[in-house]
């Protein structure tokens, strides 16, 4: 291998005719997919989010209207019941009206029925973000009824008859996360003025167009008077926030921060307070020299508590919980060598105990930990996933931590919303009661490798006959600090068409993903392709002990870190027979210069590619190409900031001139995460089609 630095030249391909924008060409279909699978995947209805009051009697989420998928859309709506009476929710919305499951559920079916199953039956705007006030008499909420697409902050009094929604913002930007300070006289949150696109990386990017610049839009803090909606930014204008939290005096704020591009330098944030009159700023925790999320003070305003550890991607939280002195100093992790990653937490009122969800050996578990020893004990742990949007596990509680709300889900069951103390929950919502999986169960495997134990889940096919032996499909997870758990696909969970087709699937969580303790996720720093593609290919070895499944019929796919892995997997063997990368990697040194978001390599490969190239060159798939003799479908969006398309472009370029069977197909107008549902109908139907192709009809 040369450790050369190679800038692609193919970045220039994206400014090319529509000749590779092919993604509106039909695939040439053989089996379809089912109705069932399209039903289960497409018509879920999701939550964003779900909130406990402070006092535990009462739950508020944000449900997405069916069609959503999860994605980001102007589809939703909040929905307020008692934990006591659970499926009689209330509509709060900004035009305040009112409806019971019962009655939005035959709305729904109604609609469903004049518009067709799988059509977007979007609402007329979106809601988002539900804050409850300290005493629970008031929700602070984000809603664009007034201004299609321009969220406005709004507040509803629920101990007033017959409240009305107050609009309290006339922003022009981005806005999220409101959070009511704890003497109730402020709510702060936090805006992006004159923002032309959602903020994060999963967003498809701006084209980069003419002159390029380094000037970039910040999000700022913003305070607002809940009474008469006065609004004043007090962080600086050359400062991006990502989290915050409130001091228990409500004098000041805790948040993490960087300067310039807020999408990329979250992995080098720091630690900042500031005063919420003067806005005078001060740094109390510089260059931790790792990953940081949920900041969170102590009641007592003695101490700041955050996860830190090694994360590849923000909002993909898991590592060990810190605390340091609020006025700042040497942060103490609490949890050092725990085989688990906590993903969120909350602290008790008597800040001696810290209350956490974490990811443990594929499973979800609900912690305490004791502030002061460092002592765990687990309160509840289930084969699911608790968690609204996004990946990350989480449960809202009640401020003396008796009640708690979550949304639960698993490969067997839809998502819905559950309240109650912890481990004794009452479903709140049936709004997916129709639904049923069209996959077969779901089993978790684990296996030994010089790691140590790794695990994974096998999902058998629909309808398994004992006496016959199937194909199987690995699917690698993105990442790579992240994990497959056992939670119901949304459309974009393409794979998961496949066992009913007659597949296997293999979900392996290898070296670098979360469940095991931070020296497992930190295993493969400097090391991609080499411990991880060796766990993965043990745990192929044990799935096939363990079912049914040709050894002949073999098939690799993943998105993201797993659409690399499968770059990679092709590269370094011959046992798959058919693989699909969807938003790969194929050059480390060229996708460094061309990605929006390189402050997240630095951890893992230890330095800059101008620094280290050959660390960068090891782990190239394009390096190792000619070895390729599986046929390989590349699936990219065209905006991908995170994954770019010239890396599938090179890649399918090399497959091409080597004779490999290959196709690539990039969509117009997507980035990494896709949002037009006809695209990921399309991904889906391509990908039963090649993996039919190649390992012959599963069924």
């Amino acid at each position: 291998m040369r450790p050369a630095i190679r800038l692609s030249s193919l970045l220039f391909a994206l400014l090319l005719s529509s000749a590779f924008l092919i993604a509106q060409t039909a695939p040439n279909s053989g089996a379809q997919a089912q109705p069932d699978v399209l039903r289960a995947m497409f018509d879920v209805r999701t939550f964003k989010q779900v909130a406990i009051s402070p006092d535990g009697t009462r739950v508020a989420w944000v449900e997405n209207l069916p069609g959503s998928g999860g994605a980001p859309s102007r589809n939703s709506t909040i929905y307020v019941a008692d934990v006591d009476a659970p499926g009689r929710a209330v509509r709060i919305t900004a035009e305040n009206t009112a409806a019971s499951e019962s009655e939005r559920t035959r709305h729904v079916a109604r609609r469903r029925t004049e518009a067709g199953t799988h059509e977007n039956l979007a609402a007329p705007h979106e809601e988002d973000d539900v804050a409850w006030s300290p005493d629970g008499r008031q929700i602070a909420f984000l809603s664009d009824v007034e201004t299609h697409g321009q969220l406005q902050l709004y507040v509803i009094d629920l101990s007033a008859r017959n409240s009305r929604p107050k609009q309290l913002t006339h922003f022009t930007g981005f806005l999220t996360r409101p959070q009511w300070s704890p003497d109730g006289k402020t709510i702060a949150l936090l805006y992006i003025q004159n923002a032309k696109r959602v903020a994060g990386p999963l967003a498809a990017e701006t084209p980069d167009v003419g002159v390029i610049s380094e000037t970039y839009t910040e999000q700022r803090l913003v305070l607002v008077d809940p009474s008469g909606g006065n609004a004043r930014q007090i962080s600086p204008g050359d400062m991006y926030i990502y989290e915050f939290d409130w001091s228990p005096d409500s004098r000041r704020l805790v948040f993490t921060a960087a300067h310039g591009n807020g999408d990329d330098n979250w992995w080098i944030a720091d630690i900042y307070s500031i005063d919420a009159a003067s806005g005078a700023m001060r740094e109390i925790l510089p260059n931790p020299k790792l990953q940081m999320a949920n900041v969170r003070w102590s009641p007592d305003g003695r101490e700041i508590a955050f996860i830190g550890g090694l994360m590849s991607d923000q909002g993909v939280t898991g590592g060990d919980i810190f605390t340091f002195p609020a006025e700042g100093g040497t942060p103490r992790d609490l949890t050092r060598g725990m085989r688990q990653s906590a993903s969120s937490f909350s602290w008790a009122s008597d800040s001696h105990s810290i209350f956490f969800t974490s990811i443990i050996d594929g499973d979800t578990a609900i912690n305490r930990l004791d502030a002061t020893s460092g002592g765990i004990s687990q309160i509840w742990r289930g084969a699911e996933r608790v968690s609204a949007a996004g990946f990350t596990p989480d449960v809202s509680l009640s401020r003396d931590a008796t009640a708690s709300a979550l949304v639960r889900q698993s490969f067997s069951q839809p998502p819905e919303v559950w309240a109650g103390p912890v481990g004794q929950w009452k479903r709140m919502t049936n709004v997916n009661a129709s639904l049923h999986p069209a996959w077969g169960k779901a089993v978790s495997l684990d296996w030994d490798t010089g790691i140590g134990n790794v695990q994974g889940w096998l999902v058998y096919p629909a309808n398994f006959d004992s006496s016959k032996k199937y194909p199987m499909v690995v699917v690698v997870h993105g990442g790579p600090a992240s994990a497959t758990l056992s939670g119901w696909p949304g459309r974009g969970s393409y794979y998961m068409a496949l066992p009913s087709q007659g597949y296997f699937l293999l979900f392996p969580n290898p070296r670098g993903s979360y469940g095991q303790g931070e020296r497992f996720t930190r295993a493969n720093v400097k090391d991609f392709g080499y411990g991880d593609w060796t766990d993965i290919l043990a745990g192929v070895d044990k799935a096939i002990q363990s079912a049914p499944i040709d050894p002949n019929r073999l098939g690799l796919t993943g998105w993201s870190y797993g659409g690399f892995m499968t770059m990679w997997g092709v590269t370094h063997t011959h046992r798959f027979h058919a693989a699909v990368a969807g938003a790969g990697l194929s050059d480390w040194l060229s996708y460094y210069g061309e990605n929006k978001i390189d402050q997240w390599m630095i951890p893992y490969f230890g330095a800059s590619v101008y620094d280290d190239p050959g660390v960068y060159a090891k782990s190239s798939p394009i390096n190792y190409v000619k070895n390729v003799t599986t046929p390989t479908l590349m699936l990219v969006g065209q905006y991908d900031g995170e994954c770019p398309a010239p890396q599938s472009l090179e890649f399918w370029h090399a497959l091409e001139t080597l004779h490999v069977p290959t196709r690539l197909v990039i969509y117009p107008n997507e980035g990494h995460g896709f949002v037009n549902p006809a695209h990921n109908r399309d991904v889906m139907q391509r990908t039963i089609d090649w993996f039919d192709q190649y390992l012959g009809s599963a069924n």
